[in-house]
């Protein structure tokens, strides 16, 4: 473990982002992520992995500053306008964020890869982590679940265009208002909910708190499809693994649908923010997600530590 008086945030805790401090009143939050194609337009490509970049600084509550592009490109078998649509799309998600690309780094790569180092800036005082929900805290999910289920489907062909579309367009969705509104009313707690699916990450944040969360199955939020393509095994690699990582950490209840569960594992690209709100700041967060015109729907609450780290009801 990685010992500095001036590193607030380090990885001990499975966060987002790390956060050093520069001065009493600033601290720079900084992170990478790349992966290979997840979807076939290149220029789609490269909005959905800067979005999915910029997201561990808005999960900590940061201001992305400035963007630098991770690239592994097979020359010679790839025609350079792919990557050049990649890199365009990845540069206008960055634009959007209001933070700068002042480069990167390119290797000749058997397998395409794309993503983004991002640097932001935070108050030292206001950092959101993982690690700080309180008993009665409301968990508010800012992105509907599947997308791991419906981009297995695309590959399989099973998906149609319009469902494509609403997907594509979900994960290239950046998650900078939810953010700004969650610094706003004092969130306690927050992390992204990426590749280990939503009851990875709601472990990780259980675990890194030392509570027991509940989740409200009947309220999850899913994305069109998602439950039929589950139950028609569009379930990813990483779903399965994830499923069986949470073996032994979660008590479900035997109402909840099998399907259901399935996509709580889901390994998801460029998810919503999980936000713990307190208890007294709950409905006017809600109230403010509906007038903002933010997507948000509160999926479960944070109770004093018992047997298991998550019950799901």
């Amino acid at each position: 473990m990685v010992r500095h008086p001036d590193l607030l945030v380090g990885f001990n805790q499975a966060d987002d982002a790390a956060v050093f401090r520069i001065n009493e009143n600033q601290a720079l939050v900084t992170t990478l992520d790349f992966f290979p194609p997840i979807v076939d337009n290149p220029y789609d490509f490269g909005q959905i992995a800067a979005a999915n970049a910029l997201s561990d600084v808005y999960a900590m509550g940061g201001k992305p500053l400035t963007a630098l592009n991770i690239v592994g490109f097979p020359a010679g078998k790839m025609p350079t306008e792919v990557l050049t649509e990649i890199l365009r799309g990845g540069n206008e998600k960055v634009e959007e964020a209001g933070a700068v690309l002042v480069g990167g780094h390119s290797i000749d790569d058997n397998e395409l890869k794309y993503g983004l180092s991002i640097t932001g800036i935070i108050d030292p005082y206001k950092i959101i982590t993982n690690a700080n929900c309180k008993a009665g805290d409301q968990l508010f999910l800012t992105k509907p679940l599947g997308t791991g289920a419906i981009t297995t489907g695309i590959k399989s062909n099973v998906v149609d265009p319009e469902l494509e579309k609403i997907v594509t367009a979900q994960m290239a969705q950046l998650n900078r208002k939810a953010s700004e509104l969650m610094v706003e009313f004092g969130a306690t707690a927050a992390t992204d909910i990426t590749g280990f699916g939503l009851l990875g990450h709601v472990y990780e944040m259980a675990a890194a708190s030392q509570v027991t969360i509940q989740i409200f199955s009947d309220q999850i939020p899913l994305m069109p499809q998602a439950v039929e393509l589950a139950e028609a095994g569009m379930v990813p690699g990483g779903g399965k693994a994830n499923r069986k990582f949470i073996e032994g950490k979660v008590d479900f209840a035997g109402t909840v649908d099998e399907n259901v569960t399935i996509i709580m594992c889901d390994p998801q690209t460029s998810g919503g923010l999980l936000i713990a709100i307190p208890a007294g700041r709950a409905d006017d967060f809600a109230a403010q997600l509906h007038q903002r015109k933010i997507f948000g729907q509160l999926i479960g609450q944070v109770e004093t530590a018992g047997r298991w780290p998550i019950t799901v009801r």
